[in-house]
C-alpha cells in the first residue's frame, strides 16, 4: 500500500531535506524516494508507516485484504494499541491510507469515534493507563473538527474513568464505565474471606458542570455467584487481587431512558431502571429472565446495543476461556412480554476469527455491519447477507495479546479542517507534502521564487494519498505548498522553506 523508507537511506536523505509544518505523513512512493523497507526490519520494532513530511508519525501498517465494494460512506476509525510503535486515534480511508493520526505515547487509547456534542460533530476517546486485568484509570476527551480540545470529562464522586465506554447522549450528558475496589467476603465462591472485587459502575454526568446525574453499582444487586470468572485463591487472603466478577464493558441508553449494560464475566446483559436503579431483567448468564432460543447464548461478550427496530445486537466473543469456535455478531429479538429471546441472524468473519477480548459491531444506515475484531487486528464491513465488503489487517502476525489491537472500530462520515498548516519536506527536486486530518484537499501546488513573498506555481499534483510526492524544478531560493479544494479554492499554505543550492 505504502512504500517504507530505509532508515539509513532516509538519514542520508534528510541532510538534504527541509522540513516545515506539523501535521500529516505517509510513506512516499515516488521514483525520487529513497529505497524502502519497514521500520521493523531496521530496528526490530513493530512495522510502521513512514512519511517524509511527518517523520514523527508512525502508525501501524495497514493491509487491505478485501478491497471496499458497496460499502457505506465514510472513513474508518480505530485506535491501534498494545504492540505498536505509537498508540493513538487513527482515521483512515478504504485503501488504508491515513487521514488523521495522533500518537499519544501511551498504550491506553480506546473507544475512538465520532459523536455529536451540542449539535456539532466531535471526536471522542478514552486515554489513561490500563492494568493487566483490562481495568482503566483515566479520563475522556472531546475534540472538534479542527482537532482541538473542546472538553475533558472526568468521573465525579472521587472515581476514575474506565476504558470500556464513553457515550455522549442526546441530552449532551456523558455516560461511561467505572471500576472501583470494594472489600467483599468471597468465601461463598471459594475465595478469601478478606477479599476484594471490582464493582462495575455506570455513571452519567453533566459535561459542562461535572455534576453527577446518575450512578449505578453492580454490587450487591449482582452477586459474585453470577460470575463465570474464577475467583482468587482463598490462600491468598487479603493479598489477593480484586475479583473481576462483573467486568462491565458497554452501556447503551435506551429510548425510555433506561440503561442496557453488558457484563463480560457474567455472560449477561442487564436492563437498569433509570429511576429506581434496579435490575429490571437479565438476558443470558446463570439467572436469565428469558428462555434463550437456539443460537442465542453468548459468552464473554462486548458491545450490547439496542437498535432502532428494537432488536439487541452484541459482539459474542466466545472466549476466553474458549467456549465457541469463533466470535459472532448476534442480532437478537428479545420479547419482554413472553420472556423469550430468539436469534434473528448472526455474522462472523470468513476466517472464523476468535477474539479472546475486545470487539464491537456498528450497524450502519445502509444495512451493513462494521466490525472491529478486538484482539484480532482486523476491521471488516459485512453486508446484510454476511458477505465481506471490506477487510483490513493492521497486525504483524503475532497471537492475540502479543500483537496490535483496537478495542473498537467504526465507520463515520467526517470533515476535518486542521488549524495547523500543511507539512512539507524537500529532497532534491521532489517535495513531499501532507496535511494531517485535512479531508477536503483535492490538489497540491508547488510555489517557487527568489523571494519568500514572491512565489509562483511551478508544479501541481492531485492528492491521492496521505503524503503526496511532487517533482518540481527548483529554480529559485524558496518553496512553499498550497492546498486546494475541488473548486480550486486555497485551503491552506505551508511554511516557506529556503532551498539549499
Amino acid at each position: 500500500m505504502l512504500s517504507h523508507v530505509k532508515l539509513a537511506a532516509f538519514v542520508a536523505a534528510v541532510l538534504a531535506i527541509l522540513v516545515a509544518g506539523c501535521n500529516n505523513g505517509k510513506k512516499s512512493a515516488s521514483p525520487s524516494a529513497p529505497a524502502a523497507t519497514t521500520t521493523a526490519q531496521a530496528q526490530k520494532v513493530p512495522p510502521t508507516q513512514h512519511f517524509f513530511s511527518r517523520p514523527d508519525l508512525k502508525p501501524p501498517l495497514v493491509r487491505v485484504q478485501t478491497a471496499a465494494h458497496g460499502t457505506a460512506p465514510g472513513y474508518l476509525f480505530l485506535a491501534p494499541k498494545m504492540v505498536v510503535a505509537q498508540a493513538g486515534p487513527l482515521i483512515m480511508d478504504n485503501r488504508g491510507e491515513v487521514v488523521w493520526f495522533s500518537p499519544l505515547n501511551t498504550k491506553g487509547v480506546t473507544d475512538f469515534r465520532k459523536q455529536m456534542y451540542e449539535g456539532k460533530p466531535v471526536l471522542t476517546w478514552w486515554r489513561g493507563h490500563v492494568s493487566n486485568m483490562g481495568v482503566g484509570d483515566g479520563w475522556y476527551v472531546i475534540y472538534d473538527t479542527s482537532y482541538r480540545p473542546v472538553a475533558e470529562v472526568r468521573p465525579g464522586n472521587g472515581l476514575v474513568g474506565d476504558v470500556h465506554e464513553f457515550l455522549i447522549t442526546r441530552r449532551n450528558t456523558a455516560v461511561f464505565t467505572v471500576y472501583h475496589r470494594l472489600s467483599v467476603d468471597l468465601s461463598s465462591v471459594g475465595g478469601p474471606k478478606e477479599g476484594k472485587i471490582w464493582d462495575g459502575i455506570v455513571q452519567e454526568l453533566n459535561i459542562k458542570t461535572g455534576r453527577v446525574l446518575f450512578e449505578w453499582h453492580s454490587y450487591p444487586q449482582v452477586g459474585v455467584k453470577e460470575s463465570y470468572a474464577p475467583p482468587p485463591s482463598a490462600k491468598a487472603g487479603a493479598k489477593a487481587p480484586p475479583y473481576d466478577y462483573f467486568h462491565i464493558n458497554s452501556i447503551d441508553v435506551e429510548r425510555n431512558g433506561n440503561f442496557l449494560v453488558s457484563a463480560r464475566n457474567t455472560h449477561t446483559l442487564y436492563e437498569i431502571d433509570r429511576r429506581t436503579k434496579k435490575v429490571l431483567w437479565r438476558l443470558g448468564g446463570k439467572k436469565s429472565d428469558f428462555a434463550m432460543g437456539a443460537g442465542t447464548r453468548f459468552a464473554w461478550q462486548h458491545d450490547a446495543r439496542r437498535q432502532a427496530n428494537g432488536t439487541i445486537t452484541l459482539f459474542d466473543n466466545g472466549a476466553a476461556p474458549t467456549v465457541e469456535k469463533f466470535s459472532r455478531i448476534l442480532v437478537l429479538r428479545v420479547d419482554t412480554r413472553t420472556k423469550k429471546a430468539s436469534l434473528v441472524r448472526s455474522y462472523h468473519h470468513p476466517k472464523r476469527l476468535l477474539a479472546p477480548f475486545e470487539g464491537n459491531a456498528q450497524f450502519l444506515a445502509n444495512g451493513d455491519v462494521l466490525v472491529g475484531w478486538g484482539a484480532q487486528p482486523y476491521v471488516s464491513e459485512l453486508g446484510q447477507d454476511g458477505s465481506l465488503r471490506f477487510d483490513a489487517y493492521f497486525g504483524h502476525g503475532q497471537p492475540p495479546g502479543k500483537d496490535a489491537d483496537s478495542y473498537r472500530a467504526y465507520r463515520f462520515v467526517w470533515h476535518g479542517r486542521p488549524k495547523d498548516p500543511p507539512a512539507v519536506a524537500v529532497a532534491g527536486n521532489t517535495a513531499y507534502v501532507s496535511w494531517n486530518g485535512a479531508t477536503e484537499v483535492a490538489r497540491w501546488q508547488v510555489l517557487v521564487g527568489n523571494a519568500n513573498d514572491d512565489l509562483g506555481v511551478v508544479a501541481s499534483a492531485a492528492k491521492t494519498e496521505f503524503e503526496t510526492p511532487i517533482r518540481f524544478r527548483p529554480a529559485g531560493k524558496f518553496v512553499a505548498i498550497q492546498a486546494l479544494d475541488r473548486n480550486g479554492q486555497v485551503l491552506g499554505v505551508s511554511r516557506t522553506l529556503k532551498l539549499k543550492p
